[in-house]
């Protein structure tokens, strides 16, 4: 069957779908095209030598090349749609399929240079979901940086000395969100990651499972350390959560800990190829609710298990598949998923773990190698 012509005008530093066709970082938008299966970029005189050695795999086109003949021709404008239809008439197509986040402006003056704009249905490269085992050690490479800042993050808290009314001492001074979090990002990036918005929220905190945590941190409470570091080399990220506290754990924290733990192992069970990520999320819920830990709103918010096991992980911090309660997705071999159920009640504090796993023809293979320990 005959692939769609496929057209993108985007930089490849923050779309992923970019990045994924071209394999090379480009910080100002372009103009790709997959005509006939062939993958086509138009680039500036400021990148093409660098596409030419770095994405082999494309045929390079020269923007000023186009430019200039579009101005012999007397052309008004020489602007990406004017350049895209030139290209698009010297291979005879009037139909190309782009991503639903193109910009409307773009298609819209396409259309009216009488090229038919259509939206391409479902994912734009479904291949996406499925890594390659070249694409796996990207992503586990990404985890090891994750786990890198991790492991130094864990290590401040161990130093850190408990002064009066419980509140953490690290070199005299207290120890905040804000201080651990840049020890951890600082360690990634001297790893070869990038690090956005690194969670350690201690505390009360820790129930808003997106708080990024603030203020300084105080022994005996959980801390939930989640993160998502993106490779500077490669592009793809890593995802890792722990939960850790310096001192002594209550009973009702230790045993909030153990709960997650045996729920990430039963959703690690649950995980096979054909299996309905929904499934997935409803096991995990299922033993969270059997043994008492429900979910529900109280005083106003949310508290337990309220949102999804798992998200796909790759390009992008959160893709396809999902493993969610109103997930209509499959696991197939070959993705690369999260597993990070979470419990939070706030007069308890809340408790998330999270490991990455390669979906196979068999059990799933957990990438992540960090070991789990609440008390450091």
């Amino acid at each position: 069957m005959k692939r769609d012509n496929l057209l993108m005008v985007a930089d490849s530093e923050h779309d992923a779908n970019m990045l994924y066709a071209v394999r090379m970082f480009v910080p100002d938008p372009f103009i790709y095209l997959r005509i006939n299966a062939k993958c086509h970029i138009v680039m500036s005189d400021l990148e093409i030598d660098r596409a030419r050695k770095q994405a082999r795999h494309c045929r390079v086109l020269s923007w000023s090349h186009y430019t200039k003949k579009l101005k012999q021709r007397g052309a008004k404008t020489q602007g990406f749609a004017a350049i895209i239809r030139q290209v698009l008439q010297e291979k005879r197509i009037k139909k190309v399929f782009v991503p639903d986040s193109f910009p409307h402006g773009l298609a819209r003056d396409l259309r009216r240079l009488k090229i038919k704009v259509k939206v391409k249905e479902g994912h734009f490269f479904p291949e996406r979901e499925f890594k390659t085992a070249d694409e796996v050690k990207k992503i586990s490479a990404a985890l090891m940086m994750a786990e890198v800042g991790l492991a130094e993050g864990i290590q401040a808290l161990k130093n850190a000395r408990i002064g009066k009314n419980r509140r953490l001492m690290y070199h005299n001074v207290p120890l905040t969100s804000e201080k651990l979090r840049a020890i951890i990002d600082i360690a990634i990036i001297q790893a070869g990651g990038l690090a956005n918005r690194t969670i350690v929220a201690g505390g009360r905190q820790g129930c808003d499972p997106h708080e990024q945590g603030h203020g300084v941190l105080r022994a005996h409470e959980p801390v939930i350390i989640d993160v998502f570091p993106r490779s500077q080399k490669t592009g793809y990220f890593g995802d890792i959560t722990r939960t850790v506290l310096k001192g002594r754990g209550s009973e009702a924290i230790r045993k909030l800990y153990h709960m997650v733990a045996r729920g990430q192992e039963i959703a690690f069970e649950k995980m096979e190829s054909g299996v309905p990520g929904a499934d997935v999320h409803k096991a995990v819920k299922e033993f969270f609710d059997g043994a008492g830990y429900k979910t529900g709103r109280r005083n106003g918010r949310m508290q337990g298990f309220f949102h999804g096991t798992g998200h796909g992980l790759g390009l992008e911090v959160h893709e396809t598949p999902r493993l969610s309660a109103n997930s209509t997705d499959f696991l197939r071999s070959g993705q690369v998923v999260t597993v990070e159920p979470g419990l939070y009640y706030p007069e308890i504090g809340g408790v998330r773990l999270e490991d990455v796993a390669h979906i196979t023809s068999n059990s799933p293979r957990n990438l992540t190698k960090f070991e789990k320990v609440l008390e450091v």
